[in-house]
């Protein structure tokens, strides 16, 4: 993929214009990217109150029983966005789907055991262990680089 940035003194508004031969799903995903109103900042909720959540501290984001979770260094809050929402969100800072119902920072990842077979088992900084679903192997072994 070829980014070519022209800076142009009278252009008012920023303006995106994609070339390609066809639309494929990185194109698709760069759009919704780029056109989708998202929050600034990520909210949770714990003991009934409502506090602002810096991505940097969270480790982890899971969802159970229909409700999303964040884990901080502080506790677990819940939050009012879906899972897929975040993860389209939190991507450019490190976090990564590791199965359906979770995503992990990578940053927070502290190893990777590989001896399972058709799994990962992942140690976070914070002493949390969570396992990538076989859906998601192949993309974290590309990440990793193995």
């Amino acid at each position: 993929m070829q980014i070519e940035i022209k800076l142009d003194n009278t252009c008012i508004e920023p303006k995106i214009i994609i070339m390609a031969q066809s639309v494929t799903d990185d194109i698709k995903r760069i759009v919704g990217l780029l056109s989708v109103d998202r929050p600034q900042i990520l909210s949770g909720f714990r003991h009934d109150q409502l506090e602002i959540l810096e991505p940097g501290r969270v480790s982890r984001l899971y969802a159970n029983q229909g409700r999303v979770f964040a884990v901080t260094e502080n506790g677990e809050y819940a939050l009012r966005q879906r899972l897929y929402e975040l993860e389209e969100w939190l991507e450019k800072d490190g976090f990564i789907r590791i199965s359906n119902s979770e995503i992990i920072d990578l940053k927070k990842a502290k190893n990777f055991d590989l001896s399972l077979a058709g799994s990962i088992c992942v140690r976070l900084s914070d002493g949390t262990i969570t396992y990538v679903s076989r859906r998601y192997v192949r993309k974290i072994k590309q990440l990793l680089g193995i």
